[in-house]
């Protein structure tokens, strides 16, 4: 997968699987970056880029000199450097709770992830679908979740939503706000843009 024929200054090495890569590919295509996407899985990284990275995690930048690990970090350093559209609000307290929701969002749900694709997911699952239903009120509120515009928020929550069924996960009847939302998202331009062939299969 590359969102450009010609080799870019700038290279992300994503896994065409992984939730974390997922949500930096919607965040290249929202943003019309000019980026070479490179497919990569575990045990089959690039040496110069095994060695950089010092958890052999994806995703990873490399950006002529620089290079990062770590969704988040990537994701913010991309919203800084092409400003337009910022995902983020301008209002610094807005900004700062919608950076403590990405917080909750990694700390809360992904950091379930091995435990929802390996081992014993049930608790996760239910953790995960608990949440939701809880927090689906939230999704009424406004057009994107806890914002007017689309942010980073709904960069980050679009792959764990797109990989519910295929974890399982099914959501009463009483967050349909959260089965809504979804399918606005999903329908975006950028979100199909960014989706992997692996990612396609899912649903």
């Amino acid at each position: 997968m590359s969102s450009n024929s010609r080799r870019a200054m700038l290279t992300i090495y994503s896994d065409p699987s992984c939730p974390f890569s997922h949500r930096t590919r919607i965040v290249i295509q929202e943003k019309n970056i000019n980026a070479n996407i490179v497919d990569v899985t575990d045990g089959q990284w690039p040496e110069d880029v095994a060695a950089s990275n010092p958890y052999g995690t994806s995703p990873t930048l490399m950006d002529r000199d620089l290079v990062l690990f770590d969704s988040n970090i990537i994701i913010n350093y991309f919203n800084e450097r092409f400003p337009h559209p910022s995902l983020l609000p301008v209002d610094l307290v807005e900004r700062a709770k919608m950076r403590l929701m990405l917080h909750r969002i990694d700390k809360d749900w992904y950091s379930l992830w091995q435990a929802l694709i390996a081992g014993k997911p049930a608790k996760a699952r239910k953790t995960i679908q608990e949440d939701l239903t809880v927090l689906a009120p939230m999704f009424e509120q406004s057009k994107f979740f806890m914002s007017d515009e689309f942010s980073l928020l709904d960069c980050s929550l679009a792959p764990l939503l797109w990989r519910l069924p295929m974890l399982n996960i099914k959501l009463p009847a009483s967050a349909k706000a959260v089965e809504n939302y979804a399918q606005r998202i999903f329908a975006r331009d950028s979100f199909q843009a960014s989706l992997s062939d692996l990612e396609r299969g899912m649903r």
